[in-house]
C-alpha cells in the first residue's frame, strides 16, 4: 500500500474503513445521521482509484441534489480523484439523453420546461377546468409523483385512489388535466425534468446500442441517499448496471421524508435480498452531534407507535439505527413554551442573540420550521432584534451582482497568476468591489454586499487550509474553477446569517445552533398526515430537524396563534414523554360561548361591552379587539370544506358563506340544525343545502 492510499484511509473509523476498502461487488451501507458517510463513500472512491480497481473515467457517482454532487466533488478533488464524474440522476439522465438523441430518436433534444405552471394553466383551460395559484401547484406535485411512479393518465387514476383529492379535483379530473399537459408539451415540443429520466429509460430499453455504449463507459456506481430513490430512478439505475452488481448504496430508511415525490425506502431496505453476497455496514458513530442531542434523536425514533384509530396504509417502520455519540457532552435541549407565535418568535430571538454574543457565529444558527409560512414572524423577530438572517430559497448566491464581477475579476487575474497565495491575493482584488477586513456597521445594500463578498473570502481561507498537505499547489485559477461548479450547482459559500429554512430544506445541513418552532399539533404532525404512513413520515422529519443541530438545540411551540387570542394549542404529540413534565397544560374542547340576550339598544360587544362597529362585528356578537372564542382548526375544516363547495359548483367562495359567518359558525358550536339557524348568516335555504354537512365538520372536530 502506497503513502497515499494510506493517508487516504488514515482517520477512519472501523466501519468507514471497512467501507472505503469493499471496492468489488454489490455493498448496502446504513448509515445515520452525522455518522461520515460521504467520507466513507468519498475515501472510497479516491482508495479504489489510487489502487487501480476504478478507473475514474468508468465510476459515477449519483445523488438526489446539486449542492451535495458538488460538496463531494469538491472533497473527491481533495483526495486527488477529482475526474470521476458525480451528478445528479437529472444531470447524468440529461447528458446521455444529449448525446444519444440525435443518433437514436434524431433531430435536436426538445426543450425542457423550468416550470410546469404555465403549461398546467392551459391543460385545464383546454377542458374548461378553473384552476387557482394553489391548485395548479398541487397538480404539478401530483403530476411529479405520477411520472417518477412510471404512471400513465390512464394507469394514474387506480394507483391514486388512496391519495386524496389533490388541488380539491376528484382522481378521474386530475387524470384528465394530466393527459391534457402532455398534450400541450407535446404541441409545443418541450419536455419536463421526469421527462428526461422516461425518455433516458426508453431509449435504453429500446436500442440496444445505447445500452451496450453506457454500460461499457460505467463499470462502477455509488448512489447516495437511496432511501430518496423513486421506482424511476431505480429503472434508470438497473438499466445503467445491466445485470450487473458493481453497485454501492448508502442511505437511512429514517431519514425519508420526500414520500410525497414518490421516494421510497423499499430498494434500501430489499438491497440485501436482493443481492444476498453483500456485506451490510452499519455507520452509527455520530461525530456530528452531542451525546444529548443524540440521546433526544434516538428517543423521538424508539418512541413511535401506531396512532389509535389510524388507517394503516402502507406501514414501513424498519428498526431504526441507534446513534453513538462520539462528541465530548454539551448542554442539554431545551423546550419552549410561549403564549402566541409572536412571543416564540421573540423568545427564539433573544436566544439567539445571546448565543452570538456568546461566540456562537450567527451562519452557525438556524431556525427551522415545518411551513415557509411561518417565517414572517422570525424574520421580523430578527430584524426588530438587529440580527442578520438569510431565507433557504431567496436570492440565489451566484445571481446578486457583486458575486458576477467578483468572478469576473477573479477570471481574469487567474490568467496572470503571480504564484502570490490565494487568500490574499483574493481579498486585495475584491477590495475595489467594496472588500474590507472590518465589516461595515451599518446594515442594508451595503451590508448584504460586504457579506456575499466575505463568503468568498472565507471560501479561500477553507480551500487553502484544506490543501496544505495536497500535492499540487492551490492556484487562483483552481479557485475560479471551483467557484465556477458551484455556480453551476448552486453551492453557495457561507454567509454570515441566521439560516431560516424548512425541514425538508435543511436536509444535508447541519448548524452549531438549532431552533425548531412550531412544534405543536397541526403543524408537527401537519394537519393533512392521515394515515399512519403520513404521521411516521412527519416523525422522520422531526428527527431529521433535531440532528441538524451539533451542540445547541431548542423545540419550541405557541399556545395560540396570536397575541390574546385562545389558547387551544398543544404541544406535538411527539414530545410527549419527552418535554419536561408539566411544560405545557393540555387544553380540553373549547367552552362554548354563552347564549346571547336579546339586547335594547346598540350592540355592544359580548365580552367588553364596547359598542359594534361593523357587520362583521355585529355578527360575531364581540369587537375586533377581543379575543376569539372558536377553535382555530374548526375554523380551517370549515374553510377547507366552503372552498371544495365552491369549486365544485363554480362559485366564488363567499358566495356559500363568508368568513365571518363561518367565525360565528365556530364559535355558536351548535350541535343541531335548530342551532345552526340561529347562527346570523346562515338563513333557511344554506340551512337545508348545507346544515348536515357543517354539523358532521363541527362534530368530527
Amino acid at each position: 500500500m502506497s503513502s497515499l492510499e494510506e493517508r487516504i484511509l488514515d482517520g477512519l473509523d472501523a466501519e468507514q474503513r471497512q467501507v472505503a476498502t469493499t471496492l468489488n461487488g454489490p455493498l448496502c451501507v446504513l448509515a445515520g445521521a452525522g455518522t461520515g458517510k460521504t467520507r466513507a463513500i468519498t475515501h472510497r472512491i479516491a482508495y479504489g482509484v489510487h489502487s487501480g480497481i476504478y478507473k475514474p473515467s468508468s465510476l459515477l457517482a449519483v445523488t438526489f441534489t446539486a449542492r451535495a454532487a458538488a460538496e463531494m466533488r469538491s472533497r473527491l478533488r481533495e483526495l486527488g480523484a477529482g475526474s470521476v464524474q458525480t451528478r445528479t440522476f437529472h444531470a447524468a439522465a440529461l447528458r446521455q439523453l444529449q448525446y444519444f438523441w440525435p443518433q437514436s430518436i434524431g433531430g435536436n433534444l426538445p426543450g425542457i420546461v423550468d416550470y410546469k405552471a404555465p403549461l398546467i394553466t392551459e391543460a385545464a383551460r383546454r377542458l374548461r377546468t378553473n384552476a387557482d395559484r394553489a391548485t395548479v401547484r398541487d397538480l404539478a406535485s401530483e403530476i411529479e409523483w405520477a411520472k417518477v411512479s412510471m404512471l400513465t393518465p390512464e394507469s394514474y387514476v387506480a394507483a391514486a385512489a388512496d391519495r386524496g383529492q389533490p388541488g380539491g379535483l376528484d382522481i378521474t379530473t386530475v387524470a384528465r388535466i394530466f393527459q391534457s399537459y402532455e398534450d400541450v408539451k407535446t404541441d409545443r415540443q418541450y419536455i419536463d425534468f421526469e421527462d428526461v429520466l422516461l425518455l433516458t429509460v426508453a431509449i435504453l430499453e429500446d436500442d440496444d446500442r445505447v445500452a451496450a455504449s453506457v454500460r461499457d463507459q460505467y463499470r462502477h456506481f455509488v448512489v447516495d441517499e437511496y432511501q430518496d430513490v423513486s421506482p424511476l430512478q431505480q429503472r434508470l439505475l438497473d438499466l445503467w448496471l445491466g445485470g450487473r452488481d458493481e453497485l454501492c448504496v448508502v442511505g437511512d430508511a429514517s431519514q425519508t421524508i420526500y414520500s410525497f415525490t414518490g421516494a421510497t425506502p423499499r430498494h434500501l431496505l430489499d438491497f440485501p435480498a436482493k443481492y444476498s453476497h453483500a456485506p451490510v455496514v452499519k455507520l452509527v458513530r455520530d461525530y456530528r452531534s452531542t451525546p444529548q442531542v443524540v440521546h433526544l434523536a434516538n428517543r423521538v425514533l424508539a418512541a413511535r407507535h401506531p396512532e389509535p384509530g389510524v388507517p394503516h396504509r402502507d406501514i414501513n417502520w424498519p428498526t431504526p439505527l441507534e446513534l453513538i455519540a462520539q462528541r465530548d457532552p454539551g448542554p442539554e435541549p431545551t423546550f419552549i413554551e410561549a403564549k402566541d407565535d409572536e412571543a416564540e418568535a421573540a423568545e427564539v430571538a433573544a436566544r439567539i442573540k445571546k448565543l452570538m454574543a456568546a461566540g456562537t457565529p450567527a451562519s452557525e444558527i438556524a431556525i427551522l420550521y415545518r411551513t415557509n409560512g411561518q417565517s414572517e414572524a422570525y424574520e421580523q423577530a430578527l430584524t426588530a432584534a438587529g440580527i442578520g438572517y438569510l431565507l433557504r430559497g431567496g436570492e440565489r448566491f451566484f445571481a446578486r451582482r457583486e458575486v458576477r464581477d467578483a468572478m469576473l475579476q477573479l477570471r481574469s487575474a487567474s490568467r496572470s497568476d503571480t504564484g502570490e497565495a490565494v487568500p490574499q491575493l483574493t481579498r486585495d482584488i475584491l477590495i475595489s468591489l467594496g472588500y474590507s477586513n472590518i465589516a461595515p456597521t451599518g446594515g442594508g445594500a451595503v451590508r448584504e454586499k460586504w457579506e456575499s463578498l466575505s463568503a468568498l473570502v472565507g471560501l479561500a481561507d477553507e480551500m487553502a487550509a484544506a490543501r496544505v498537505d495536497a500535492d499540487t499547489p492551490f492556484t487562483l485559477h483552481a479557485f475560479v474553477t471551483e467557484l465556477e461548479e458551484r455556480a453551476a450547482s448552486q453551492h453557495a459559500p457561507t454567509i454570515q446569517g441566521v439560516t431560516l429554512a424548512s425541514l425538508h430544506a435543511a436536509k444535508g445541513l447541519e448548524w452549531d445552533a438549532v431552533f425548531l418552532v412550531g412544534i405543536s399539533e397541526g403543524l408537527m404532525p401537519i394537519s393533512f398526515a392521515e394515515d399512519q404512513a403520513g404521521y411516521d413520515e412527519e416523525r422522520r422529519l422531526l428527527y431529521v430537524g433535531i440532528t441538524r443541530a451539533r451542540m445547541h438545540l431548542s423545540l419550541s411551540w405557541s399556545l395560540a396563534r396570536t397575541p390574546g387570542g385562545r389558547a387551544h394549542r398543544r404541544p406535538s404529540r411527539f414530545l410527549d414523554g419527552l418535554r419536561p413534565a408539566g411544560s405545557s397544560r393540555t387544553q380540553g374542547p373549547a367552552a362554548r360561548p354563552a347564549k346571547r340576550k336579546a339586547l335594547a339598544g346598540p350592540p355592544t360587544c359580548r365580552i367588553c361591552g364596547t359598542l359594534l362597529n361593523g357587520a362583521t362585528e355585529r355578527k360575531l356578537g364581540r369587537c375586533g379587539n377581543c379575543p376569539a372564542g372558536y377553535d382555530e382548526a374548526v375554523f380551517e375544516n370549515l374553510r377547507a370544506w366552503r372552498l371544495q363547495v365552491a369549486q365544485a359548483n363554480s362559485l366564488p367562495a363567499f358566495v356559500i358563506f363568508t368568513d365571518a359567518t363561518l367565525m360565528a359558525i365556530a364559535e355558536a358550536n351548535p350541535s343541531e340544525v335548530a342551532g345552526l339557524g340561529l347562527v346570523s348568516g346562515v338563513g333557511a335555504n344554506k340551512l337545508e343545502r348545507y346544515g348536515e354537512a357543517i354539523l358532521a365538520i363541527l362534530k368530527g372536530a
